[in-house]
């Protein structure tokens, strides 16, 4: 059974299938999804999907895009939503230099709040980089001190040169739906990625794996990703998924199934 470690099952897109996707996560060899907030609001819905779903699990936390709406507010319900039995992180946190929806020295130091959030509740923190790997990596260096409960890129996009920097910080990466594009060519991040730091993902709906891209995403698509991975890697499918299994439970350490 393969646990997907990152979904956005509250997005509109999904929203009012929630009840078939979890009813269905079984049949297609799904353990449990982490349900990862972006905001205060997706945040409390994450939280509100794992009290009553068994096998959805909540990540709580701001986005580099809203890190311009990161309040006390904000914080307040982070801290006491960590708190709760089924709130596995601080994620997704992070840089964002594509879009630049938050000024970048805001994105820097909501980024650096969060990540003394995660410190202050014992949890690991959940990564969103893209276009800003060298700033991510000052950041994480300034608060080296407070890397203690572990590090995951999300959807890791960068190169295998670029894994050397993050491996200086014990990180874990997570791969998903894009591994598959035609245009990827990611092999070599596949197959560099440490054993003991891999991990899987959907990033639903969105990063809709071949040869589904053009539907949204839904967790039962990250088989596509195993498959994509073992072949890479040359190892079996079954091998494969109790080294991700592994590599979470390890990371997340409050998850408990």
């Amino acid at each position: 059974m393969i646990i997907d470690s990152h979904c956005h099952l509250s997005d509109p897109r999904l929203a009012d299938q929630i009840g078939r996707i979890h009813n269905e996560l079984k049949s297609f060899g799904i353990e449990s999804v982490f349900e990862v907030g972006y905001d205060l609001q997706s945040s409390a819905s994450a939280v509100e999907l794992s009290e009553k779903y068994d096998d959805i699990f909540a990540i709580v936390g701001t986005h580099p895009h809203d890190a311009k709406s990161f309040d006390d507010d904000s914080r307040d319900f982070y801290v006491k939503a960590a708190a709760k039995p089924k709130t596995v992180a601080i994620g997704e946190i992070g840089l964002d230099y594509y879009y630049d929806l938050s000024p970048r020295q805001i994105q820097k130091e909501v980024f650096a709040a969060q990540i003394a959030l995660a410190h202050e509740v014992g949890l690991p923190i959940v990564l969103h980089v893209r276009d800003a790997y060298k700033d991510a990596c000052d950041v994480l260096s300034a608060c080296s001190d407070m890397l203690t409960d572990g590090v995951l890129l999300h959807c890791y996009s960068s190169s295998a040169e670029m894994l050397k920097q993050f491996n200086k910080f014990d990180c874990y990466y997570a791969l998903g739906g894009a591994i598959t594009f035609k245009n990827a060519k990611k092999d070599d991040v596949i197959s560099a990625i440490p054993e003991e730091r891999l991990l899987v993902e959907t990033d639903c709906p969105y990063m809709t794996p071949v040869p589904y891209r053009g539907q949204p995403n839904e967790p039962k698509y990250v088989n596509m990703v195993i498959d994509k991975i073992a072949q890479v890697r040359g190892v079996s499918r079954e091998r494969l998924i109790e080294i991700v299994n592994l590599n979470t439970r390890r990371l997340f350490t409050k998850y408990d199934r």
